[in-house]
């Protein structure tokens, strides 16, 4: 006769009517997070017009009904995406203003964040005109758009008057998709020259800005 642990009957207790014991549900508290990380490798790699649930579940390595478990939609699911996206790169950029600590400085993280930081890479790149797209056409991401480009300014006010924080955040923009769309290398010192004429008559202005959330 074979004995059963008692560990077993006290790890799942019977039910008082004499039903059988249900089992711990299995539980993946990352699996959001999964989602919205393998929506933004499928729109880098497709494009959104090819984000479909399933490709996204598949990257995700998740049933396709978790998908609208988590997310009403694929628009819920692609606005929170490109919020991380924008967010992630958002922080980038300040880590490197928050570092400088003199108009020199300040203008090496301003050629760091162009040359490096923005388009570092090519999903990077694909990512950031996709969500231009978006945002041509779709209120809600020229919403996000636009607070991403006030986080920016802020940022960079932390060394510049703010006249000069907007045509520095402008120059940013240009020179980022210039380079991304021009086969030529990027050339450091145009970059640093760039820097250079902008905030040539800058005011320096590091008073503590209030910087609001992406959302």
């Amino acid at each position: 006769m074979t004995r059963r642990s008692p560990t077993a009957d006290a790890a799942v207790p019977p039910a008082d009517d004499g039903t059988p014991p249900r089992r711990p549900r299995r539980t993946d508290p990352d699996r959001r997070d999964r989602i919205i990380d393998a929506c933004l490798d499928v729109i880098a790699e497709v494009g959104v017009a090819g984000a479909s649930h399933r490709r996204i579940a598949q990257a995700a390595g998740v049933p396709l009904g978790s998908m609208t478990y988590h997310f009403a939609g694929i628009d819920e699911l692609l606005h929170e995406a490109f919020t991380r996206f924008a967010t992630t790169v958002s922080a980038g950029f300040e880590r490197r203003m928050a570092a400088a600590t003199d108009l020199a400085s300040a203008r090496d993280a301003v050629a760091a964040i162009i040359l490096d930081d923005v388009f570092g890479t090519q999903r990077d790149q694909v990512l950031t005109h996709e969500l231009y797209t978006l945002a041509a056409r779709e209120p809600q991401y020229r919403a996000l758009t636009t607070a991403w480009m006030a986080r920016s300014r802020a940022a960079l006010e932390r060394h510049f008057d703010p006249q000069t924080a907007r045509l520095l955040d402008a120059l940013i923009e240009g020179l980022t998709i210039h380079y991304a769309l021009d086969d030529m290398p990027r050339d450091r010192d145009e970059v640093a020259l760039a820097i250079a004429r902008v905030t040539a008559g800058a005011v320096a202005d590091v008073a503590p800005r209030v910087v609001r959330p992406l959302s």
